[in-house]
């Protein structure tokens, strides 16, 4: 009798699964997969136009900030067209950032950072020129502030802190 049954219910669910309408198919795609796009970082410098800040397209392989500043400086020694920049006979030195993000569950929390953009070259460095070089470094969003430090051959460095692009614009 228990055989019976067993054998009763075991042709029932084959005759429940096989009634659902459905016939059995191999994957199917129908669409491609969402996906996110992210767009690509930014490889513009800040330019002069008719006086004026302007972003102008950078010829660089890299978006890193300092890839940027290089190519800033770059374009003083170059002819720019009906474009201009505030930074002739000053050379890119070199940057220091002091971003240390701080590790917290073993999970690395982002940190806002001051970086320091060194420059060499004789004379005052204009509040144009500053505005040409933090509003380029800048871009990076993780950059909160920026630090001038201008080298003279003979005498000491000038040192300009606490530089933001709102506020030199």
């Amino acid at each position: 009798m228990r055989a019976a049954r067993e054998l009763l219910g075991a042709a029932a669910l084959v005759v429940g699964v096989a009634a659902c309408g459905i016939p059995p198919t191999d994957v199917i795609e129908r669409a491609a997969a969402p996906v996110i796009e992210v767009p690509p970082p930014s490889k513009t410098i800040y330019l002069l136009k008719d006086g004026e800040l302007t972003m102008e397209p950078a010829d660089v392989s890299s978006a890193s900030v300092e890839s940027l500043l290089r190519a800033l400086f770059a374009a003083s020694t170059q002819p720019l067209g009906k474009l201009d920049t505030a930074l002739h006979g000053f050379v890119f030195d070199g940057i220091e950032d002091s971003l240390n993000p701080i590790q917290r569950d073993e999970v690395k929390l982002p940190r806002t950072s001051t970086l320091t953009v060194y420059v060499r070259g004789d004379g005052t460095l204009s509040k144009t020129a500053m505005a040409q070089i933090v509003c380029t470094a800048q871009q990076d969003t993780a950059i909160e502030g920026v630090k001038i430090v201008q080298k003279f051959g003979d005498r000491p460095p000038v040192t300009e802190s606490g530089l933001t692009c709102g506020e030199l614009r």
